[in-house]
């Protein structure tokens, strides 16, 4: 086959201006790099898109491919992973990872967590803040955990993301929707374990990579795993494949929501628990960082001896499945 590669290169948008923490979701030219390699493992051609301004140039030219690899995050809006897999529907070609709907509806935390509750699966309270008055509606307990509500890498969260009265929650909630121009999402504090359960496949053929806890060093940000502790996690955190009763129950909510939400070919759940013991689901990763040493989800497989390569062979051949059936 030929696999086009689509991405978004972290230097290419610090050339234009953007900051550190705006493109710390983008990826890095040996994630490329790695990903490419395995491809071509695997006896394909590959071809490198790029952004998906470089996508609407290519199919404009009259550029087709077999599948995409895509691992685009895109830049602005709750539809901005949704970018890359719409295009391509457009044009019927086949794409890895999920679909525009659940890469839009999964970016947005509080909607996300709507239909988790529905579908019966723990997790914790939650109220969408986008305007000061929402702030009054809000009656949980404290302490309250902030975040912007539709982003990743930790973008936004520190140590004052743990809230532990109504001064701090407004000046929290105020500074990040004038900083991230976008709602924040307030839940309760979670001051359990923490988990990232990594999943490949789609529908019935979704399986767990595995389960790490996510442990913070003596030396990382408190409480809360930050943007901070997330790009120093090799000086300031330990993951720990984990196969106790509460990591399998982690596992079997993570697998639950990522069936109720429909996503595909591979990703991550992460799961915090709850003061009873009990893993609440925090939020989906339909579109993981793919870095063979620093992103989570390869993490997880090396640990549970899993191969980089043959991790991206079930992402693309997930992928490949779906487009035999059609």
């Amino acid at each position: 086959m030929n696999i086009g590669l689509t991405y978004d290169l972290r230097m290419d948008y610090l050339k234009e201006g953007y900051s550190e923490e705006e493109t710390a979701e983008f990826d890095r030219p040996d994630t490329v790099d790695a990903i490419e390699k395995a491809i071509q493992n695997m006896g394909h051609r590959t071809d490198r898109i790029g952004h998906v301004r470089s996508l609407v140039k290519r199919l404009a030219k009259g550029d087709r491919w077999d599948l995409v690899f895509n691992i685009a995050e895109g830049l602005r809006g709750f539809g901005r992973e949704a970018q890359v897999p719409a295009l391509l529907d457009a044009y019927d070609i086949a794409y890895t990872f999920s679909d525009p709907l659940v890469m839009s509806l999964t970016l947005h935390k509080g909607v996300t967590k709507h239909i988790i509750r529905d579908l019966k699966i723990p997790t914790a309270d939650f109220a969408v803040v986008e305007h000061e008055e929402d702030i009054k509606k809000i009656d949980m307990p404290y302490p309250l955990f902030a975040k912007p509500v539709a982003e990743g890498t930790g973008k936004g969260i520190t140590p004052s993301s743990k809230i532990k009265n109504k001064d701090e929650l407004i000046s929290v909630c105020m500074d990040m929707v004038e900083r991230y121009k976008q709602p924040v999402i307030i839940e309760t504090f979670l001051p359990g374990r923490e988990f990232t359960v990594g999943i490949t496949g789609t529908g019935k053929n979704a399986v767990s990579t595995g389960v790490i806890e996510v442990i913070l060093r003596d030396e990382a940000e408190k409480d809360v795993y930050s943007y901070v502790n997330k790009e120093k996690c090799e000086e300031l955190v330990e993951y720990r494949l984990v196969n106790d009763s509460m990591a399998k129950e982690a596992e079997k909510w993570a697998l639950a929501s990522w069936h109720g939400l429909g996503c595909r070919d591979g990703g991550r759940v992460d799961m915090r628990s709850d003061a009873a013991g009990i893993p609440n689901f925090m939020e989906v990763n339909p579109l993981p960082g793919i870095h063979p040493e620093h992103s989570d989800l390869p993490i997880i497989c090396t640990k549970a001896g899993i191969s980089y390569q043959e991790l991206i062979e079930r992402i693309v051949n997930s992928a490949v499945k779906r487009i035999i059936r059609q």
